[in-house]
C-alpha cells in the first residue's frame, strides 16, 4: 500500500465529498458531519490531529496540495501588448485621423483633372510629395498608439505588482506539530487546524472542532446583514471570504482555493468574463430592435418580453443597494450607508475629469470651426472669386483642412492628463512603500496630500504598542512598581494569576528572544501580553496553569469588543460549581463589582464610596501618569452552600444572561500598564500642525490616560483652545431629544475637540462623518483615519483615507482601507501627506505645462486658418508637439522627487481651485509672450531672416520660414517646461533639477529629436533645413520663455481676481462631471441616461477612456464589482451558486424582499420566494485579500 510520511496515501474521504458537505448549513451539515462519524473521525479520514495540526513535513504538505488542490485561485491573464494596441486605435480622434490619411493617401495618387498642361506639371510636382504627408500622419498615429498601449501594459503591470504584495502579505494562524505559527494563507493546505479569532477574514472553508462565542459576518456570500452565531452543535461550518466578529475558536481545513465557496464564486466570474462581451453586444442589437419595433408595439410590452435579463442585470447594483440601505438593525447604519454608493472619486480625479470635458468641449468647438472657415474661404476663393471649374483634386484640399481641424482637435484636448496621473501615482505608490505605507487604492494617495484632520488611534500608533505593567493595586495596596509574590497576599496573588492565565487568548504568549541578549517578544495581544509578563515577573508560569485549563475545558467564553470593553471566562471549578474570571477597561469592571479584597486579603463590601475612593486614590493617579488601568475580578457559582461573594443554583445558570452571570464581581486587583509613546510621535505631530493639518485622538482609553499621552505627543499644548471629553459626553452634546445626530450640533463641537476618549467605533464613524459633511469651513474639510479593529471597517471606509495598522490591524480593518501602515507608526503617515501632496504638485506642474501649450497651438492653428487660409503647424508637427507635451512632459513632471517644504504649506482642502491664481497667471503671461513670437514670424518672419515668405503658397513644399515658427514654438515649449517646475511662484525654476534624471534625460533628448526633425524631417514633416543663426534665433526666442517667466513672477498674484482660478467649488457639482466616466449608462428600463452624441464627446474626444480603460479592464479581472455592472449574465450564475447552498435558510426570509431580485421578471410566484439575494461582491472584490490567496 502506498504511503505518504508514514501515513497511507489515501484519504478516508474524497474532495468531492469535501466539497458536498460545505455546501450545506445548519442541521444540514451537522447530520451530514455525524453521518461521516463528526468533525472528530473527519481529522482521521484526513490524518491530522485537532490538537497538534499537520505534522508539517514537506511531502505531506505536497501530497495534500495535489490531492485537494492549493489556496491560490490563478488569475485572470493580462491582456496582451497588441490587444491594448487594438483598445488604444478605438479612439474617435484617433480613428478621424487614420481615415482623412488614408484619403490623402489615395487622393495624391489621383490624376489630375485639368487641362492646363503647365498647371497639370505643377501639380505632378507638387503630387509626387504629397503621399508623404497622408504617410507621415499614419506613423504618427501608430506611435501614439504604440507609445499609448505600452504605457497601458506598463500601468497594468504595476497594478498586479501592487496586489500580489498586498495579497502576499496575508497570514494566518495555525497549529503544524503542536505549535502554533503564522504563515502564508497560500500554503494552507486540507487538514490544517487553523486558530480564528475576532478579526480574521477567513482564508479556506472549514469545519468548526472548538468554538468561544463565535459570531461570523457571511454577508459576502449570502447577502444577509446579521452575524451568524457559529458551534459545533448548531452550525459548524465556516466558510471562506468570511469575517469573524466575535470569538474564537479551532477549524478544519475542509476546502481550499477553487474548491472553496468564495473560489467556486471567483472561478464563475472568471468563466461569465468571456461572455461579458457578448452581452454587451446583445444588449446594444436588443436596443436597437426596440427601437425599431417602438413605432408598432407598446413600449411596456417591449420591455417586459424583451430581454428580462437585460434589465435584471442593470438594475442588479442599485436594486440591492435600495435594499441594503434600508434594511438591517439600526447598528449596521454606517456600513448600509457605505453600500448604498461606491466611494466618491477623489477629490484632484473630480476636478481633472471636469477640466478635461471642458477643454474637450472648446477644442472641438474651435476645430469645427476651423474646418468650416478653411473650407468656406476656400470654396469662396476658387469658385466665386477665380471661377474655377470643379477637379478632382480638390478632395485633397478638403481632407487637408479636415486633418488640420482633427489635429487642432487632438492638439487641444489633453489626453496626457490621466497619463500624468496614473505615472505620478504609480510612481508615488512604489516609493511610498519604502517608507512603509502600502497603498491599496491609488487615488487615496493623492487625496493624502489635501487632508486637513488626521483622527488616529493611540495605542500601537502614537504608541509603541509594547506594553509593560509597572504599577497595580492589590490586597488595599497600590504599587508603583512590580511587587515581590511573597508579599502579596496568596489567596489572592494565586487566584490573580489564574484569572490573568486562563482568561485571555490562547494565542497570546510571551517568547524568548531568538539571541541571549535580545528582549521578550511579545505574540498576540498587547494587553493580554502585558499581564502574561507581570505573572512572569512575579515569577510564575502561566503556561502550566494553561496546562492544567486547555481551551477545550472552558465551559463558556464571553470575548472581548468594542461593546462589553472586557473578557469572561466560565471555567468548571474544583469541588464543583462554575468560577467566571473577568478582566477590562477597570471603571467598566468596577461598576459590576460588589465585594473586593482589602488588606491582608480580607474579603470586603465594594460600596458607591469604596469605588469613588478608589477612582479617586488609585486610577486617577495611573491614568494621569498615562498608564492603561485594568481590573481583574472573579466570580464563583456553587450548587451547596454559598459563601457572601458566591451564588448558590439549583439548576444550570442561563449562560446567554450575560448581564446576570457578569455582575456582583469580587475584584482581585488593578494594573496600570504603560504604553510608551513612540520617540519620533512629538515631531511627526508637530510637522502636521506645521502643515495645516489637524491631529485628534479618538481613543477607547480612560480620558486621564488620554490626555496624558495626548500632551506627551503635542496633540494639546499649553494656551490652546482644545476639548477633551469621553464618548458619553460627546454623544450628550451632538444628540438632539430624539437621540438623532445634528450636524449644526456636531459642528459646535468637533473643531475644538482633539482628545475623544471611551469612545465606541458608532462615535468614531459620527466623528469622521460629521467632519467630512461640515460645510463651515470654506475649504471642506478632508479627514483621514487609523484603525486596526474590526469595528473600526465603518469609519475607515466613510473616511477619504483610511489607514490600517499592518502588524495590530484585523483583517478586516485593513479590508476597508486604502492604505496599510506596515510599521504601524503614526510618522509614516506624515510621509503620506508628503507624498500625497508631492503628486497634486506633480499634475498641477503637468497641467500649466500643458495649457500653455494647448491654449498657444489652438489659437495659432484657428487664426492661421482665418488670415491665412493654412495652419502654421502642420499636422505632423502638431503631432510631435503632442507627443511631447502628452507623454514625454508627463513622464518628466510626474517623476520629480518631494521635498521637505511641502510640508509647510496649508493643505488645498476640498473646494481649493485646480488651477490656481499663480498657474493662470503663469499659463496667460506664457501665452502671450509665445503668441506674439509667434504671430511675429508669422507676418513679418520673412522679413526679419531675409527668406521666401511661407504665406498663401500653392505648392507643398516645405520652407524655412514656416519651419522658423515651427522651431520656435518647440523651443519656446521645451524651456516653459523648466518654468513649469514651478508652480508656487519660486523665481529658481532650476533647483533641485539634477535630482531627477528621468527629467532632464527627457528633456535633452526631445532637444536632440527636434534638431534631427528639423534638418532632416524634410517632406515628412514639412521643415526645410536651418542655418546656424536661423537655430541661435529659434534657441533665442525659446530661452526668453525664462526671462519673461521672471518678469510673470514679479506680477502679484493678490491683485488678480479670484475669478481666474479654475476648478473652485463644492466636490458635489464636480464629482456629477465624474458620473458621465465611471458611472454605467443605463437606466433602469435600459436606455441610456446621455444622448449618443454627448457619449461620443465625453468618452471619445477626451480619451480620458483610453487611459481608464486599461484600469477598468484590469479590474474587472480581479474586481467583480465591475463585472456586477456590466454582465447581466454574471448575476445568473452568482445567484444560481448561491440558491444551490443556502436555500434552506433564506427560505425563511421574506417573499417580498426578494420578489425584485434580477431575473425574477416573468418566472412564477413560488419560485420567487426561493431567489437568493444578490452576492455581495463589495467583500469579494480587489480590496479583498483573499483574491488570489483565497
Amino acid at each position: 500500500m502506498a504511503t505518504v510520511d508514514g501515513r497511507p496515501a489515501q484519504y478516508g474521504i474524497s474532495l468531492k465529498q469535501l466539497r458536498e458537505v460545505m455546501e450545506l448549513r445548519g442541521s444540514e451539515a451537522v447530520e451530514q458531519l455525524r453521518h461521516y462519524g463528526g468533525v472528530q473521525e473527519l481529522c482521521k479520514k484526513l490524518y491530522t490531529s485537532p490538537t497538534e495540526g499537520l505534522s508539517g513535513s514537506p511531502k505531506d504538505i505536497e501530497h495534500r496540495r495535489e490531492t485537494f488542490g492549493s489556496n491560490t485561485i490563478p488569475p485572470k491573464p493580462p491582456k496582451t501588448f497588441w490587444r491594448l494596441v487594438w483598445e488604444a486605435l478605438q479612439d474617435v480622434t484617433l480613428i478621424i485621423l487614420e481615415v482623412a490619411a488614408i484619403v490623402s493617401l489615395l487622393l495624391s495618387f489621383i490624376p489630375s483633372s485639368s487641362g492646363d498642361e503647365e498647371n497639370e506639371l505643377v501639380h505632378e510636382e507638387d503630387k509626387s510629395h504629397e503621399w508623404i504627408e497622408g504617410l507621415a500622419i499614419l506613423i504618427s498615429v501608430i506611435v501614439v498608439v504604440l507609445v499609448t498601449a505600452f504605457n497601458d501594459y506598463t500601468k497594468e503591470r504595476q497594478f498586479r505588482g501592487l496586489q500580489s504584495r498586498i495579497e502576499g502579505e496575508h497570514k494566518f494562524a495555525v497549529l503544524r506539530g503542536g505549535e502554533s505559527s503564522q504563515i502564508f494563507v497560500g500554503e494552507i493546505v486540507v487538514g490544517d487546524i487553523c486558530q480564528v479569532k475576532y478579526g480574521d477574514l477567513l482564508p479556506a472553508d472549514g469545519i468548526l472542532i472548538q468554538s468561544n462565542d463565535l459570531k461570523v459576518d457571511e454577508s459576502s456570500l449570502t447577502g444577509e446583514s446579521d452575524h451568524v452565531k457559529k458551534s459545533e452543535l448548531t452550525d459548524p461550518m465556516l466558510l471562506s471570504g468570511t469575517h469573524v466578529m466575535e470569538g474564537s475558536g479551532r477549524m478544519l481545513v475542509a476546502a481550499v482555493g477553487i474548491n472553496s465557496q468564495a473560489g467556486i464564486i471567483f472561478t464563475l466570474l472568471g468563466a461569465a468574463a468571456d461572455q461579458q462581451e457578448a452581452d454587451a453586444k446583445q444588449r446594444k442589437k436588443a436596443k436597437k430592435q426596440r427601437k425599431k419595433k417602438k413605432g408598432d408595439v407598446e413600449e411596456g410590452a417591449v420591455g417586459n418580453n424583451s430581454h428580462p435579463s437585460d434589465h435584471g442585470g442593470n438594475n442588479m447594483a442599485s436594486k440591492q443597494e435600495a435594499r441594503e440601505g434600508s434594511s438591517g438593525p439600526s447598528g449596521d447604519a454606517p456600513i448600509k450607508e457605505e453600500k448604498s454608493g461606491h466611494k466618491d472619486k477623489s477629490v484632484l480625479q473630480a476636478k481633472l475629469t471636469k477640466l478635461a470635458i471642458q477643454i474637450g468641449y472648446a477644442g472641438s468647438t474651435i476645430a469645427i470651426l476651423t474646418v468650416i472657415i478653411l473650407i468656406t474661404t476656400f470654396c469662396i476663393k476658387t469658385f466665386v472669386y477665380e471661377n474655377q471649374p470643379w477637379k478632382n483634386e480638390y478632395f485633397n484640399y478638403f481632407v487637408k483642412f479636415l486633418i488640420i481641424g482633427v489635429t487642432v482637435l487632438v492638439v487641444a484636448v489633453p489626453e496626457g492628463l490621466p497619463l500624468a496621473v496614473t505615472l505620478s501615482l504609480a510612481y508615488s505608490v512604489k516609493k511610498m512603500m519604502l517608507d512603509n505605507n502600502l497603498v491599496r487604492h491609488l487615488d487615496a494617495c493623492e487625496t493624502m496630500g489635501n487632508a486637513t484632520a488626521i483622527c488616529s488611534d493611540k495605542t500601537g500608533t502614537l504608541t509603541t504598542n509594547r506594553m509593560t505593567v509597572v504599577a497595580c493595586y492589590v490586597g488595599g495596596q497600590h504599587y508603583k512598581s512590580i511587587p515581590k509574590y511573597d508579599s502579596l497576599p496568596p489567596q489572592v496573588a494565586n487566584l490573580a494569576i489564574q484569572a490573568i492565565s486562563i482568561n485571555s487568548a490562547y494565542t497570546s504568549r510571551i517568547l524568548d528572544g531568538d539571541l541571549p541578549n535580545e528582549p521578550i517578544k511579545q505574540v498576540g495581544n498587547k494587553t493580554e501580553c502585558a499581564m502574561l509578563g507581570f505573572v512572569l515577573d512575579l515569577k510564575k508560569s502561566y503556561q502550566s496553569i494553561r496546562d492544567e485549563h486547555p481551551e477545550e475545558s472552558f465551559h463558556r467564553v464571553y470575548t472581548f469588543n468594542s461593546s462589553r470593553k472586557s473578557m469572561s471566562t466560565v471555567i468548571a471549578r474544583e469541588g464543583g460549581g462554575y468560577r467566571v474570571f473577568t478582566k477590562g477597561a477597570s471603571e467598566m469592571v468596577l461598576k459590576k463589582c460588589a465585594f473586593i479584597y482589602g488588606v491582608d486579603g480580607k474579603l470586603e463590601k465594594f460600596t458607591r464610596e469604596n469605588q469613588d475612593g478608589l477612582v479617586r486614590n488609585v486610577i486617577e493617579p495611573m491614568a494621569c501618569d498615562g498608564l492603561r488601568t485594568i481590573a481583574v475580578a472573579y466570580r464563583d457559582f456553587v450548587p451547596g452552600k454559598a459563601e457572601i461573594n458566591q451564588v448558590h443554583y439549583d439548576n444550570e445558570p442561563n449562560w446567554d444572561d450575560e448581564d446576570g452571570i457578569i455582575n456582583n464581581l469580587t475584584c482581585m486587583l488593578i494594573v496600570g500598564i504603560e504604553d510608551p509613546v513612540r520617540p519620533e510621535v512629538p515631531e511627526a505631530i508637530r510637522q502636521c500642525q506645521k502643515a495645516g493639518i489637524t491631529v485628534r485622538m479618538v481613543t477607547g482609553d480612560n480620558v486621564n490616560t488620554a490626555r496624558s499621552i495626548a500632551i506627551k505627543c503635542g496633540i494639546v499644548t499649553p494656551g490652546m483652545d482644545y476639548l477633551i471629553i469621553d464618548g458619553k459626553e460627546f454623544n450628550r452634546r451632538i444628540r438632539d431629544s430624539n437621540g438623532e445626530v445634528q450636524q449644526h450640533l456636531l459642528d459646535q463641537v468637533w473643531p475644538k475637540l482633539r482628545v475623544l476618549a471611551r469612545s465606541s467605533p458608532t462615535d468614531k464613524y459620527t466623528l469622521v462623518k460629521g467632519i467630512i459633511d461640515s460645510k463651515i469651513s470654506d475649504n471642506r474639510e478632508v479627514v483621514a483615519v487609523t484603525g486596526d479593529g474590526t469595528n473600526d471597517g465603518p469609519a475607515l471606509k466613510k473616511a477619504d483615507v483610511g489607514f490600517a495598522m499592518g502588524i495590530a490591524g484585523t483583517d478586516v480593518a485593513k479590508e476597508a482601507s486604502d492604505i496599510i501602515l506596515t510599521d504601524d507608526n503614526f510618522s509614516s503617515i506624515v510621509k503620506a501627506v508628503m507624498w500625497g501632496r508631492n503628486v497634486y504638485d506633480s499634475i498641477a506642474k503637468f497641467l500649466q505645462f500643458q495649457l500653455t501649450v494647448n491654449i498657444v497651438a489652438v489659437i495659432v492653428a484657428f487664426f492661421g486658418a482665418c488670415f491665412i487660409q493654412d495652419s502654421p503647424l502642420k499636422a505632423v508637427q502638431m503631432l510631435w508637439v503632442n507627443l511631447i507635451m502628452d507623454t514625454l512632459a508627463s513622464l518628466a513632471l510626474a517623476t520629480e522627487m518631494p521635498t521637505p517644504d511641502l510640508l509647510t504649506r496649508k493643505p488645498y482642502g476640498r473646494t481649493k481651485p485646480l488651477i490656481s491664481r499663480t498657474m493662470m497667471k503663469n499659463i496667460t503671461g506664457q501665452g502671450i509672450y509665445q503668441l506674439s513670437v509667434i504671430f511675429t514670424l508669422v507676418f513679418v518672419g520673412e522679413q526679419l531672416f531675409d527668406i521666401d515668405s511661407g504665406r498663401y503658397r500653392a505648392d507643398t513644399v516645405p520652407t524655412q520660414h514656416f519651419t522658423i515658427i515651427f522651431n520656435t514654438f518647440v523651443m519656446m515649449t521645451l524651456f516653459n517646461e523648466i518654468n513649469a517646475r514651478k508652480i508656487h511662484g519660486q523665481r529658481n525654476v532650476f533647483s533641485g533639477i539634477f535630482t531627477n534624471p528621468i527629467y532632464y534625460c527627457i528633456w535633452i533628448a526631445t532637444a536632440a529629436s527636434q534638431v534631427v526633425i528639423v534638418q532632416f524631417g524634410g517632406q515628412a514633416f514639412s521643415t526645410a533645413p536651418l542655418t546656424i543663426a536661423q537655430w541661435a534665433w529659434c534657441v533665442f526666442f525659446g530661452v526668453g520663455t525664462l526671462v519673461w517667466g521672471q518678469v510673470v513672477t514679479t506680477v502679484p498674484t493678490s491683485k488678480i481676481p479670484k475669478i481666474f482660478s479654475w476648478g473652485r467649488g463644492h466636490p458635489e457639482d464636480i464629482s456629477a462631471a465624474m458620473g458621465a466616466l465611471t458611472e454605467d449608462r443605463f437606466d433602469a428600463d435600459g436606455e441610456k441616461k446621455r444622448t449618443t452624441g454627448q457619449i461620443l464627446w465625453i468618452r471619445g474626444l477626451t480619451r480620458l477612456q483610453t487611459q481608464i480603460r486599461v484600469v477598468n479592464a484590469f479590474r474587472q479581472g480581479v474586481d467583480p464589482r465591475l463585472m456586477e455592472r456590466t454582465n447581466p449574465a454574471l448575476a445568473a450564475v452568482l445567484q444560481r451558486q448561491a440558491s444551490a447552498s443556502l436555500a434552506k435558510r433564506l427560505s425563511q426570509a421574506s417573499s417580498i424582499d426578494y420578489a425584485d431580485a434580477p431575473g425574477a421578471t416573468g418566472i412564477g410566484e413560488r419560485e420567487r420566494d426561493y431567489l437568493a439575494p444578490e452576492v455581495d461582491m463589495e467583500r469579494l472584490s480587489s480590496r479583498s485579500h483573499t483574491e488570489t490567496a483565497v
